[in-house]
């Protein structure tokens, strides 16, 4: 088995929640500050935005993998995700991520397979897989359109 490397750039300018920065990864560029909720400057991104974004990017990847294999019908898949951040501002930690699947071009009547392809997909995004163990990581309402 091979290792994998993977490897960003970041820039930061300023002192805490007034800072602002800037990811380059491949020929993108994100820019990123704390979050207005968090008395931030809102600009760009966030650190806490970008953790769901890498998350959900890996589990409707995965999710959508899972489906085709079992055969289940799938168009598009759809992730909302949302994480809950406790004990701020002392101890700030994200205590719980809730991905939300929809699933177009579906069977409805094959809903009970798509929940199971959804809790597989969990179980199986290796980007999930990391944070368990510190964060609660849950699928939440599946919803499937045809």
């Amino acid at each position: 088995m091979a290792d994998l490397q993977f490897s960003i750039r970041s820039e930061w300018t300023g002192t805490g929640r007034e800072g602002h920065g800037a990811i380059h990864t491949g020929e993108q560029t994100v820019e990123y500050s704390a979050p207005y909720e968090m008395g931030g400057k809102g600009q760009g991104s966030s650190p806490e935005e970008l953790l769901l974004s890498a998350v959900t990017s890996c589990y409707s990847a995965t999710l959508y993998g899972v489906l085709k294999r079992d055969g289940l019908q799938v168009s598009k898949v759809e992730v909302q995700t949302q994480g809950v951040v406790t004990d701020y501002p002392l101890k700030a930690k994200f205590s719980r991520l809730i991905v939300s699947p929809t699933i177009f071009g579906g069977v409805v009547a094959n809903q009970a397979e798509y929940v199971k392809a959804a809790n597989t997909a969990r179980e199986r995004c290796f980007i999930g897989k990391t944070i368990l163990g510190n964060v609660e990581y849950e699928v939440g309402d599946v919803t499937v359109t045809a």
